[in-house]
């Protein structure tokens, strides 16, 4: 059980509880939302028993999607139950709920959060991400009068290279920068089609503090037309996985 604060409100089963420090100006709903928001961290999925009004609930389902994970909202007004597996799937099911509803969720949600609801024209900071070119590249593409010129995505030979270095090394780090790199040089929201994978779980995945799971990165290899394979090690030199075309 997770609480806000010293001791939570309800353990009718004296079940083990978890602490979560909520910051000091945290007051009313966001004093609470911290214990929410670790829970949907630690969580594996979510199974949520709504009263059809709660935005506490639904909010916690928008922190599960947004981290690739599936939230199972049973609605016990309307005696239903929504499987919700992406943030695309929330805000449709967010878009036939009630004014009242949406305004409270936008009150008590960060506006990071908020942006992946909003249905607008308005870009969200994930549609950005993609758009905008890495320091690297702004560095690389600008010439001696200062315009930007087109920057090639890395050859797929150079890319072999690097993770196969990256591999050597046993450098986890530079294997999901690398492929995180190369998802957003093809289209974050295009490697999502391809692999069947959630777009904004593939951006936390591939992160440097990300923790993928080996099915996403043999998913991400395979959009790009590569896969591992294993080789016997040789007496005069430890070789590790290697990455090749497929």
């Amino acid at each position: 059980m997770f609480c806000s604060g010293a001791s939570p409100r309800n353990n009718l089963g004296t079940w083990l509880t978890h602490h979560v420090d909520a910051p000091k100006y945290a007051k009313g709903f966001q004093f609470y939302a911290a214990k929410d928001r670790e829970m949907a961290r630690e969580a594996d999925f979510g199974l949520m028993i709504w009263d059809g009004k709660s935005p506490g609930t639904v909010l916690n389902v928008l922190r599960l999607a947004i981290a690739g994970k599936i939230a199972v909202l049973f609605n016990v007004l309307d005696k239903d139950v929504v499987n919700i597996r992406s943030v695309d799937a929330l805000r449709n099911f967010i878009a036939h709920c009630s004014d009242e509803l949406r305004r409270d969720m936008k009150e008590r949600a960060t506006p990071d959060e908020w942006r992946l609801v909003e249905a607008s024209d308005q870009p969200t900071f994930l549609s950005a991400m993609e758009k905008a070119p890495s320091a690297q590249k702004t560095e690389e593409g600008s010439d001696e009068t200062g315009t930007s010129s087109p920057v090639q995505a890395p050859a797929l030979d150079e890319v072999v290279k690097i993770l196969n270095e990256a591999l050597a090394r046993s450098d986890a780090t530079a294997i999901k920068e690398t492929l995180g790199q190369i998802a957003r040089d093809r289209g974050m929201s295009q490697v999502a089609r391809e692999t069947g994978l959630a777009r904004e779980s593939l951006y936390r995945s591939l992160d440097p503090k990300g923790n993928p799971e080996f099915t996403t990165v043999l998913k991400v290899l395979s959009s790009i037309g590569l896969r591992l394979e294993v080789k016997p090690e040789k007496a005069e030199s430890k070789r590790e996985p290697v990455a090749s075309h497929g």
